[in-house]
């Protein structure tokens, strides 16, 4: 059989020439006569693995020198508790903007830690937009600001950033890190699962400013405190090693294929594609508020849940999978993450084509 076209959420595509990279080095990688799965993380290979995923990732995002990057375990949920922990420090307040079901989770994990003030929400739109917020509603001295900056289940996302202040902004990029331009200076920590745009899960890729590290009560538990893993590196224990590794080839891959300008021009010409059936169509119909539409998850539905269901069927018998919906929102989804080709996306539409002239 041959590779199918895969629109999951995650985990996601891989580049195709990263995975045949991987392949051929599966059983020997780097002259260490072994693979990387086998491999000790203190070992020299490793070392040079780690390094050079680090610094091709400060170079695409251009991350400055002041800020340390981790390559860590246990996903952004892990990351919805490790950054109260670490950062309610002073008042015992954060903000938060809701906008969705991963907002909810953060939310509700902080709360276990101190106080939530949700300064905006759009849950009475279904979450189908990003809300307005005034930042005269936001806390001067709150420990922290939290948003997640693309919705994978609602398929929204910001177009403009709060302006926090002083107040360090926290900001869940799990499905939209490398997919565009990101100005890392305006956050104090940025965090992302690494099975949508960067590698299989296992790893968890956190950017965090040093002034934001070394502050966690002594109650935190080690391997929760930001500060264990500043100071070694991402090695205080064995890290995801593979899937560190693989992020390196994507690193490598993004950079090769023109940096992060040149991945979110495709991505604009990939999303453009799709919206611009949608809104032409009077058959399918996307459900996100066209001024707050992600490049990277594009939920839409039809008719009626048997029509649904006919689509998804007919549409994996054609090689595109994985195009079931949220359960919470129903319909299809497509992610198109960067390493969907726009050939994908096209094939994807003109099978939407096809199947509303047939079942219309």
């Amino acid at each position: 059989m041959s590779r199918v076209y895969n629109f999951s959420a995650g985990p996601s595509m891989l580049p195709e020439n990263v995975l045949k990279q991987a392949q051929e080095e599966m059983l020997e990688c780097r002259g260490s006569g072994m693979s990387v799965t086998e491999m000790s993380h203190r070992s020299k290979v490793f070392d040079d693995i780690i390094v050079e995923a680090e610094s091709l990732l400060r170079e695409l995002m251009n991350i400055p020198a002041n800020y340390k990057v981790l390559f860590l375990q246990g996903g952004a949920s892990t990351q919805f508790a490790m950054v109260p922990m670490n950062l309610f420090r002073k008042s015992k307040v954060a903000d938060f903007i809701n906008t969705g079901a991963w907002s909810k989770k953060a939310i509700s994990e902080s709360k276990k830690f101190g106080k939530v003030n949700v300064v905006a929400s759009s849950e009475g739109d279904k979450f189908t937009k990003i809300p307005d917020f005034d930042s005269g509603s936001f806390t001067k001295d709150a420990d922290f600001f939290h948003i997640t900056t693309n919705n994978t289940i609602e398929g929204t996302v910001y177009k403009k950033i709060p302006d926090t202040g002083n107040v360090p902004l926290v900001a869940d990029m799990s499905s939209s890190i490398l997919s565009e331009f990101c100005d890392v200076t305006k956050y104090g920590i940025i965090y992302a699962g690494a099975q949508k745009n960067i590698a299989p899960a296992g790893l968890t890729i956190v950017i965090i400013r040093e002034d934001l590290i070394g502050h966690a009560p002594e109650t935190v538990p080690t391997m929760l405190n930001y500060k264990t893993h500043a100071d070694s590196g991402s090695l205080y224990n064995t890290p995801p090693c593979y899937t560190i590794y693989i992020a390196g080839l994507v690193f490598k891959h993004i950079k090769d294929s023109g940096g992060i300008p040149a991945i979110e021009k495709i991505n604009r010409e990939k999303a453009a594609l799709l919206y611009d059936y949608l809104d032409d169509s009077d058959f399918f119909k996307g459900t996100v508020d066209p001024a707050h539409r992600s490049l990277m998850n594009v939920p839409f539905i039809l008719p009626t849940d048997e029509l649904s269901k006919k689509f998804i069927s007919e549409a994996a018998a054609r090689g595109l999978v994985t195009l079931a919906g949220h359960r919470s929102v129903g319909g299809m989804r497509a992610s198109i993450y960067n390493a969907m080709p726009i050939e994908g996306v096209k094939k994807l539409v003109e099978f939407m084509k096809d199947f509303e002239v047939k079942n219309k």
